[in-house]
């Protein structure tokens, strides 16, 4: 594999990436951890290929010697990993390449570099300065010379020795994952962003006006983890439209004209924030905004002259553009790739992209979601015998095994199995000491309806405002609440009904307002709306919880037009309305004292570019059923923290106006961290967020700290035996061996019963513990939390403060856009 065919860049210029989140320190830290000196220049991939992953900080507290639990029934489960070995003795070197006289063009310096195949052999990698092979030359330096082709002068070219790189070293292991994607395509497979994808298996599939492409692939990873270094291989499924960005363009400007819409400001909403795929050369792009004012005919500065869009691309790849007026579409790339050499801002032509994903609006459409699923989820019989015949593919290709062997690197065809273990289910304690066992199902709907609230609140002075033709469904809806309500034992008076002429947004509004001046102890508002307008949403929701602050509840009249859904739809409004209100659905047994928990996650701001919402819930009793909420706002560059030490202030004096005293022990679940910011979490979170118990009139309080980071979007699934074929695991499956990584303190668990599809694990990595809680504790408390979701009566697949933080933040980020009146922060009114 020859050096020119990699496009490699050295550590100084990739660590940029490190260096524009955490600062200099940090990217010196990521050297020293791959066993490097400071100033040995390393050899990393583009981004497209390169995994943080690999270069995240050790996170095992220095007091954990194990991190198995005991608990459980033992469960064998087979997973999507496959083994990897090297040959005996294999090692990395690494050599850096000098040219004197100096020679600029990277180009240049690879060509003179395989000038000199008789020395290196074909099996190398060179990105203009750093040379990696799988076998060392004879001298530690070497010097050999090259011919310009310029002017047919002598270059030197000094090739030095400057490591020997383990099977297990980071890098080693990147040049693993180099190797493996680059022999992809002799399989077919072509790289779309940063997985692969086979364009020649793709099929359609017909959802109303849409049609989608769906390209069938693979998510691979291969990384060091307990004991071995394995390939993870995830099946992944590229949808896109089959018409171009184009034809969506055309047809929305048609419905304009029809509806009398401003078609640039429906274009822009729909567009920006798209991501967008141009088949030309398989690479996908952010939409950032629409330039009206520019079309392909218009042109651009090549190599010193001017070329329109039209004839580059007619140049470049033999396309001919259609339409010369269409306007021009705009991309900014990431700061990080501007500085690493990139173009500031791109321009795409909308007839050669393809939108790439589902809108809202189609993800909110049943059918649709329906339909691609039938293509889409995988059982695990289905998904293993997948998973087994791509590497059979692999292993079976004579091309490939040549690749492999020549890198000294080895596949086994085998899916990885191993020893997991299943916790007992939890019991579901209900007012009047009413116990009832989520079962294996993880689920206890048909149980809950004969039970009573575990504590609720008395609503006697509300309102429901509907528009003039809801009148009838707001009188079913209303009958229907109070009869489930008096079977849940949450005592629901009528509300006062209020009859909106229209359903204009600021009519709404007005009588909202109207009616909480009349009566002040007014504890709820309800409406009922016709359809799911996001602007009337979105000022319902503005104007309950920044300039009138009070619980409010929306439903949609659409949802209640099916008769035998209603009493199911009622039931759940009812236990939401009552959790908004201060009231408490139910609860397990989690046996810890003194106890603090709490769920932060994070969401981008939907009206400012830039700013995310951080969103904040702990718990504040000892059942771990009453939770304080607060919000912080984020901008890029700033760090979260500082607007988390006032959500913390502030949860500690609500625990303390609760309790009469602070809490001994604190568990905070962090959610929202992507790849690569576990050591910005570890290293400026973590120590800022230690600051915050430091309470002056209390200078000996020092609660015990654990900080777990959540993480749903994993690749690894695990499938268990049973009734002839692969299912899925049940939930309150413990794994924490094998498929962990050795320098971290983490485990999965599967937390959920899914009735289609493959379940998805949940990872968690505890990054600090001072709690002295054991494995077996940690794992127990993260699995007996996601039962405690008040929106639905089973498990989800996160710990319930962080779904709950994710709410607070998705209704702040794409609703409210302020901060929410802290007279509504001891209550869960973002349900």
């Amino acid at each position: 594999m020859a050096g020119g065919d990699w496009e490699l860049v050295v550590v100084f210029s990739v660590l940029a990436w490190k260096c524009s989140n955490n600062g200099m320190a940090e990217a010196t830290r990521a050297v020293e951890r791959m066993g490097l000196g400071r100033q040995q220049p390393v050899l990393l991939a583009r981004r497209s290929t390169f995994d943080p992953s690999l270069f995240e900080p050790k996170t095992k507290p220095a007091h954990i010697t194990s991190k198995k639990g005991t608990g459980g029934r033992p469960i064998h489960l087979i997973t999507n990993f496959f083994p990897m070995g090297c040959s005996r003795n294999w090692a990395l070197y690494q050599y850096r390449v000098d040219f004197n006289p100096e020679v600029d063009h990277k180009g240049a310096r690879k060509g003179m570099l395989r000038d000199h195949k008789d020395l290196l052999g074909d099996i190398f990698m060179f990105d203009g300065t750093v040379l990696f092979m799988p076998k060392r030359l004879p001298d530690k330096e070497t010097e050999v010379f090259s011919k310009r082709r310029t002017d047919d002068s002598n270059v030197r070219l000094t090739i030095t020795l400057t490591n020997e790189l383990p099977p297990k070293s980071p890098i080693s292991i990147q040049v693993y994952n180099l190797v493996f994607r680059k022999v992809l395509d002799k399989i077919g497979m072509k790289q779309v962003g940063r997985n692969f994808y086979n364009p020649s298996m793709a099929f359609t599939v017909e959802c109303g006006r849409v049609t989608f492409e769906i390209w069938p692939g693979f998510v691979t990873s291969i990384l060091e983890y307990e004991t071995q270094v394995l390939l993870c291989a995830e099946v992944s499924h590229k949808l896109m439209r089959n018409d171009t960005v184009l034809d969506v363009m055309n047809q929305m400007y048609r419905d304009c004209r029809q509806r009398g819409r401003n078609f640039h400001e429906e274009v822009q909403k729909f567009l920006v924030g798209q991501i967008v795929l141009t088949r030309y050369n398989n690479n996908t792009y952010r939409i950032d905004g629409i330039e009206w004012d520019l079309n392909v005919s218009m042109t651009f500065e090549r190599r010193g002259e001017a070329v329109s869009y039209a004839k580059y691309y007619k140049e470049q790849y033999n396309i001919d553009v259609r339409d010369l007026k269409q306007p021009l579409l705009l991309s900014r790339p990431k700061k990080r790739e501007i500085r690493r050499g990139g173009i500031e801002i791109i321009h795409l032509v909308p007839e050669l992209c393809t939108v790439t994903g589902l809108t809202d609006e189609l993800r909110s459409d049943f059918q649709t979601m329906k339909r691609l699923a039938t293509f889409t989820k995988q059982g695990p019989q289905k998904r293993a015998q997948v998973l087994q015949a791509f590497i059979k593919r692999m292993t079976g290709n004579k091309d490939i095994q040549k690749k492999f062997s020549e890198w000294g690197l080895m596949f086994e065809d085998r899916l990885l199995d191993l020893d997991a273990r299943h916790l007992d289910s939890e019991n579901i304690m209900f007012a009047d000491n009413k116990v009832v066992s989520s079962g294996h199902q993880a689920s206890w709907d048909r149980e809950f309806r004969n039970a009573r609230l575990l504590r609720c609140v008395e609503l006697r002075d509300w309102f429901l405002v509907h528009c003039s033709r809801d009148k009838a469904c707001a009188n079913d809806l209303i009958q229907k609440m109070c009869q489930v309500s008096r079977a849940m034992g949450f005592n629901m008076a009528r509300p006062t009904v209020v009859e909106s002429p229209t359903d204009r947004t600021d009519q709404i509004q007005k009588i909202i307002k109207d009616m909480v001046a009349q009566n002040q102890r007014t504890q709820l508002v309800c409406c009922l709306l016709p359809s799911n307008r996001k602007d009337r949403y979105d000022a319902v929701k503005k104007l309950c919880c920044v300039d009138c602050p009070i619980p409010s509840q929306v439903v949609l009249s659409r949802t209640l037009s099916k008769p035998q859904r209603v009493m199911s739809i009622a039931t759940k409004i009812a236990i939401q309305i009552n959790c908004k209100l201060g009231g408490e659905a139910w609860a397990v047994r989690i046996p810890l004292k003194d106890c603090m928990i709490i769920g932060i996650d994070t969401y981008h701001d939907s009206s400012q570019k830039g700013r995310s919402v951080g969103g904040f819930v702990a718990s504040i009793n000892s059942t771990f059923t009453r939770w304080y909420s607060n919000v912080t706002f984020q901008h890029t560059g700033v760090e979260l923290i500082d607007g988390l030490k006032r959500c913390l202030h502030g949860a500690l004096q609500k625990y303390h106006a609760w309790n009469k005293k602070l809490p001994a022990r604190v568990i905070l679940y962090r959610d929202g961290v992507g790849d690569g910011q576990l050591e910005m979490v570890k290293e400026h979170e973590l120590p800022q967020l230690l600051e915050c118990f430091k309470i002056p009139d209390q200078p000996d309080y020092k609660p015990n700290l654990s900080f777990l980071v959540v993480k749903k979007r994993v690749n690894a699934r695990f499938f268990a035996s049973g009734r002839g074929e692969l299912q899925n695991p049940p939930p309150g499956t413990i794994i924490d061996d094998v498929v962990t990584r050795p320098d971290w303190y983490d485990f999965y668990v599967v937390s959920q019963s899914v009735r289609e599809g493959t379940v998805s694990p949940t990872h968690y990595n505890v990054i600090y513990d001072s709690s002295n809680l054991q494995p077996e504790h940690m794992q127990r408390l993260a699995y007996k939390l996601c039962h405690l979701y008040y929106n639905w009566p089973g498990t989800i697949r996160v710990p319930a403060p962080c779904l709950y933080a994710h709410k607070l933040a998705f209704l702040v980020g794409q609703s409210i856009h302020n901060p929410v009146s802290t007279s509504l922060n001891d209550k869960l009114y973002f349900l």
